[in-house]
């Protein structure tokens, strides 16, 4: 722009001498050496600056077309609507005055209706989401580029990601594959595809701003956050959208903007294609994430710290402490060691660290390549799931709860109809934490976390991310059918 300006500026200034030429103006009380001279000779004496001008030849420029028209028709509008029964003074004596004077009470329902978008990934018809798209949704209703409706189902969710696959029954749909988020380089051209402010079929252009971002906005205490940031145009309504590469490849799920506003302000993030795959699989085949831990404590390495440890470069990722049991200890590493590398990819940080790993599952092995002492060495590692083994979790199996240090399983249709309750999580087994001296005994059933049900490791996870102060509460049924509640 500004070279621009600055020809229309000169072209001016040639135009405006050039009139000059024709109408001398000059002053008549300066000397004759002072009076302005004809514009001939002032070309001659000082003449225009040349501007070279770069241009880029058309084939050389990015083709958004190709992908655009690919990815349209595979990412759909989601609508989500949530019933909410209200509790009000009104509704409560509404019930109980129509069981004394034998008319219906009035049961006020407060639905909440919300948007998103989702990408097909099957052409059956399962397609990817954003878990807050969808959460706590009692109808989710899915619109095709085509305009045709369809009502879908729930397959599954991953609060720690906040992703979610649900299903629609469908066949022949558009889909797009996946592409290699590590791949992705910083400066790339991508499109985020999806239904900004109900405005469907909308794509916009953007580079890749910056990889393994992490926003810690998933909630307290979750580690799986490495988004891809770029300044493609995302507003409300584009979440659970694709981000899509030139070739038309899925790269990234969008999922969130910073903004102070509300509305895009130039950032926008989206949850690596390469995550995403490994968490679709998940719920498909098993119905939960399986999660592998490396068992350490880690800390970002600064330059105070490489000081302090005598380390020479400032690459990688501090090893703090090792974990007793864990998969890390079992290999051979040490605290102090220097993570640089796992499976050959460069890591120099936490976050970029943490995505490589849960790309993997428990039992999966890894090359782990660590500097101690300024010696580079690799291990073998075999990641281990949070019990510290590598057993598979499925839905509706035993599962462990590392922050109260419980195993436990959803209850089953008898227990339910035995104890009189609709939900919950029984346990079977109590090991090191915060139950260990409790009193509360095994097969004790959980039916309530800080006031949500619970009937699986999914649930649970949710309702301890939702409470409101330090203090859990939790509610549920001793074997003898007696109820207690009890606060952490």
């Amino acid at each position: 722009m500004r070279k621009v300006s600055m020809m229309l500026m000169l072209a001016g200034l040639l135009m405006a001498a050039s009139c000059g030429n024709q109408t001398p103006n000059t002053d008549e009380n300066a000397t004759p050496n002072e009076q302005q001279q004809p514009v001939s000779q002032i070309e001659q004496v000082q003449q225009a600056p040349v501007q070279r001008v770069a241009f880029v030849p058309a084939e050389s420029t990015p083709d958004f077309v190709n992908a655009a028209e690919r990815s349209v028709d595979a990412v759909v509008h989601i609508m989500t609507k949530v019933v909410r029964q209200s509790n009000t003074y009104e509704d409560f004596f509404g019930a109980l005055l129509g069981q004394i004077y034998g008319y219906p009470g009035q049961t006020r329902n407060n639905t909440m209706v919300a948007y998103g978008s989702g990408v097909v990934l099957t052409p059956d018809g399962y397609i990817v989401t954003n878990n807050h798209v969808v959460e706590g949704a009692d109808e989710v209703e899915v619109t095709f580029n085509n305009k045709v409706k369809k009502t879908a189902t729930i397959i599954g969710t991953d609060p720690t990601t906040d992703l979610a696959l649900i299903k629609v029954d469908a066949s022949d749909l558009e889909y797009l594959t996946f592409g290699d988020s590590d791949n992705v380089r910083i400066g790339e051209w991508v499109l985020a595809v999806g239904n900004p402010f109900n405005l469907t079929s909308t794509v916009t252009a953007g580079i890749v701003s910056a990889k393994a971002r992490n926003l810690s906005i998933l909630g307290e205490g979750t580690e799986v956050e490495s988004f891809i940031q770029t300044d493609a145009a995302v507003n409300p309504g584009n979440s659970g959208g694709a981000l899509v590469n030139t070739k038309g490849e899925l790269v990234g799920i969008n999922a969130a903007i910073a903004s102070h506003t509300g509305s895009y302000e130039g950032y926008s993030f989206a949850i690596p294609s390469n995550i995403v795959r490994k968490v679709v699989d998940d719920l498909l085949l098993y119905g939960e994430t399986q999660r592998g831990y490396l068992g350490i404590r880690y800390a970002e390495l600064t330059e105070e710290l490489a000081e302090k440890e005598g380390l020479e470069n400032i690459e990688g990722v501090y090893v703090a402490e090792v974990t007793e049991g864990g998969a890390a200890k079992l290999a051979g590493l040490r605290n102090g060691d220097v993570i640089t590398a796992i499976n050959g990819k460069k890591v120099n940080t936490g976050t970029q660290m943490i995505e490589s790993i849960r790309q993997y599952r428990p039992g999966d092995k890894l090359d782990v390549e660590v500097n101690r002492g300024g010696h580079h060495q690799h291990y073998e590692l075999t990641l281990l799931n949070e019990a510290g083994n590598v057993d598979v979790v499925k839905k509706g199996d035993s599962f462990y709860n590392s922050e109260f240090g419980l195993m436990l399983q959803p209850i089953s249709q008898n227990d339910m109809s035995r104890l009189g309750i609709k939900n919950g999580l029984k346990i079977v087994e109590i090991r090191q934490g915060r139950f260990m001296n409790s009193g509360v005994p095994v097969d004790f059933v959980i039916t309530k976390v800080n006031g949500y049900d619970v009937n699986s490791k999914t649930e649970l996870d949710n309702a301890l991310k939702s409470k409101r102060s330090r203090r859990t509460t939790i509610e549920g049924v001793y074997p003898n059918g007696m109820m207690g509640t009890f606060y952490y």
